[in-house]
């Protein structure tokens, strides 16, 4: 039962006015003495996940308009309550119609620093950037996607990181089943087929400058060489069953391949790649993790 003569309708004719936008109550600038849990920093506070529609710049020049999924975050001191979370948002859309560059994303880390009067800022963009992918052998092109974000991070020095990440999908053919498989044939005129596995690297790259998706992605295919297939016909399902014979890989293989693409690249200067191979002869999946092995580096 409501007790009391407050208006229970909004008011749509109400004037908002300076006075009044000053008297509204600001928590997250309140003392420390409201603080609860212990007074001490936090490394990261902001906002996840908010989307809007962001440019990217091919290799060719092409410009993709693609759905971002954003998170942007500050530090925060000990003696402070909190953020007024809304800035981040209002300061990132302050650069939504620019082409994302590495120039962009450190404006943006630096206007992260000045609204919000922090230390460090980070930030991170995540699409599914589309490549057209042809077909092995017959005629067919179709969309390969790549989940891949670009990060960058700014200390209280004003030093900038920047980091790429995606995942590529390939296919892995057993080089020990295929011995068995051929074995068996060989000794005893029994068919037997190697088995393969649907398999999946995800890679960080530190980047000395701007990287484009393209660059990473041809960089991957070149390394492993059984990217999974968007549009097949027959010719290409076989093609594909040939390459996974000529490139057979265990799950060691798939990161020291990428090790050494990736370590011989200019823009790359460090970078970590875990290899997945969802086993299609166990019930586990087998796993590679390498890194390059700067000092203080990606692990």
């Amino acid at each position: 039962m409501i007790t009391n003569n407050l208006k229970r309708s909004y008011d749509p004719t109400f004037t908002l006015s300076d006075g009044y936008k000053s008297s509204l109550p600001d928590l997250q600038n309140a003392p420390a003495s409201l603080i609860e849990g212990a007074n001490v920093p936090i490394q990261q506070v902001g906002i996840s996940n908010f989307r809007l529609p962001l440019k990217f710049a091919g290799r060719d020049g092409s410009i993709h308009t693609l759905e971002t999924s954003v998170d942007g975050y500050v530090s925060l001191d000990a003696d402070k309550k909190g953020i007024n979370m809304s800035r981040i948002m209002r300061t990132f859309y302050e650069f939504k119609d620019e082409v994302i560059t590495s120039e962009v994303i450190e404006y943006i880390l630096r206007a992260y620093k000045d609204n919000l009067n922090s230390r460090d800022s980070f930030l991170r963009l995540q699409v599914n950037y589309p490549m057209i992918q042809k077909s092995l052998r017959s005629d067919l092109e179709g969309y390969q996607y790549y989940a891949i974000s670009f990060e960058g991070q700014m200390n209280d020095r004003g030093d900038m990181q920047k980091f790429m990440h995606i995942e590529f999908d390939y296919s892995s053919a057993c080089p020990c089943s295929f011995e068995l498989a051929e074995h068996a044939r060989d000794t005893r005129d029994v068919a037997a087929i190697s088995h393969s596995q649907r398999s999946l690297a995800h890679v960080t790259v530190e980047c000395r400058d701007y990287l484009h998706p393209e660059e990473l992605v041809e960089l991957l295919r070149d390394a492993l060489m059984t990217e999974t297939q968007v549009m097949v016909k027959r010719e290409d399902e076989q093609a594909f069953a040939e390459l996974n014979g000529a490139y057979q890989k265990f799950v060691e293989d798939a990161a020291r391949l990428v090790y050494d693409r990736l370590n011989h690249h200019e823009q790359v200067y460090d970078f970590v790649v875990r290899c997945n191979h969802m086993e299609s002869l166990h019930s586990h999946d087998a796993v590679s993790r390498i890194c390059k092995g700067v000092p203080g580096g990606l692990r």
